[in-house]
């Protein structure tokens, strides 16, 4: 078991949230396509390649095979084949998140996250909503209508794969993380793609003083409007799972209900990774496992996981058979950064980390704020700038986060 250390230093959390991210996202890139690759045919590959229990990356196909053809680039992300890791986007834009943060700070517009994207991101790497809004940028819309025109994927996971690099940077400080998030997504999404992102970021922020995963997900959830079908989701799963349902019982519970949105669409995947960090408990390797095994977007969702589960546990924490065939090296479409190190990404993070004002970047031990009052209210609009509400890290904020 690699059980959460609550004393591992600042440093070692945001290394292990990147390595976890890494990580998850390779994991699930094999089977990323959850209208073929459902729950059943995961695990029958599973058994196939008697991999069952899952315990590190997926093992290669048997040659006679039929049925289960991975992905095209599972030749260079699967047990044994690994050097560094495989490029795709929901890597992409956590580098180019940081690259935004270190451009232009805590302060950054939605205009300045459109720039960045078309200075650092080639067009043919983005995919349905950001494809959408870069289209949009080119054609010389601003936001908020690059996220409204001619984009049916508005409520698709694109914002939430984007959000973590704002967690990391405001540890211990989820609101303050959600608004970033905010600011970020609302460039391509609108309603539960943008409350997707926010909580998204909020979670990995709670990761770095939350006692438990479950205290994680609460918390989280105090930054989006209780009534939108984001919270609605989480709340389901951590219903059932508190009712001590099987974790195979709640996805099919999930499954039912969200019949219709689409493999790709932000709630059901919420609901996919909210059962793999409860249901994980605190563990890296089962976490992971579990939020892969539920299907759909099995990299963005291996990704999230991946980074929740390696800032609980640090660097240190996470086995080796994860951490060590990345070989400390990012394979990148933004531009500058392909080959990155992987170490020197994390310390540029923690850098940030620390001017942020975060709980943890400024006392390790000290306990968040739980006044709901920090949350902002359902009424609250997705602004383009850096508005006072955001209380933004390192200026206009003070004090703790709840």
């Amino acid at each position: 078991m690699t059980q959460t250390a609550q004393g591992t230093a600042l440093a070692d959390r945001v290394l292990g949230g990147w390595l976890g991210r890494v990580a998850g996202n390779m994991l699930g890139k094999p089977v990323e396509r959850g209208d073929h690759w459902t729950r059943d045919r995961i695990d029958r590959y599973l058994r196939l390649t008697d991999a069952l229990p899952l315990t590190d990356y997926l093992p290669p196909p048997p040659p006679d095979a039929t049925g289960f053809e991975l992905r095209p680039e599972w030749r260079s992300c699967v047990r044994g084949r690994i050097h560094g890791s495989c490029r795709d986007d929901d890597v992409d834009y956590t580098v180019l998140g940081l690259d935004l943060l270190r451009t232009h700070g805590f302060r950054f517009t939605t205009e300045q996250v459109g720039e960045a994207w078309l200075h650092r991101l080639p067009y043919r790497q983005t995919f349905t909503a950001e494809r959408a809004a870069y289209r949009n940028l080119v054609n010389g819309l601003r936001p908020p209508l690059t996220a409204t025109y001619d984009n049916p994927y508005q409520e698709w996971i694109g914002a939430l794969i984007r959000a973590d690099v704002f967690g990391w940077t405001c540890p211990g400080a989820p609101r303050r993380a959600a608004a970033l998030a905010r600011r970020d997504a609302v460039l391509s999404h609108t309603g539960n793609g943008v409350y997707a992102a926010m909580w998204a970021a909020a979670l990995i922020a709670a990761a770095f003083t939350a006692a438990t995963p479950r205290e994680a997900v609460d918390r989280a959830l105090g930054v989006i409007p209780a009534g939108c079908r984001v919270a609605r989701a989480v709340r389901r799963v951590a219903a059932l799972h508190e009712a001590r349902l099987s974790w195979e019982e709640t996805l099919d519970a999930v499954e039912r209900e969200t019949a219709g949105l689409g493999w790709i669409h932000a709630v059901p995947n919420v609901a996919v990774l909210t059962a793999g960090l409860l249901y994980g408990d605190g563990d890296f390797t089962r976490t992971l496992a579990l939020t892969v095994r539920g299907g759909l977007d099995t990299d963005s969702n291996g990704a999230t996981a991946g980074s929740f589960a390696g800032v609980r546990c640090g660097a240190a924490g996470i086995p080796a058979r994860w951490r060590d065939p990345l070989e400390d090296t990012v394979r990148s479409a933004v531009f500058g950064y392909d080959g990155a190190r992987i170490s020197e990404l994390a310390a540029w993070t923690t850098e940030l980390a620390g001017m942020s004002g975060g709980v943890v970047a400024a006392d390790a031990s000290a306990e968040p704020s739980t006044d709901p009052s920090a949350a902002p209210s359902a009424g609250t609009s997705a602004g383009t700038s850096a508005a006072a509400s955001d209380e933004v890290p390192g200026e206009a904020a003070t004090g703790a986060d709840g």
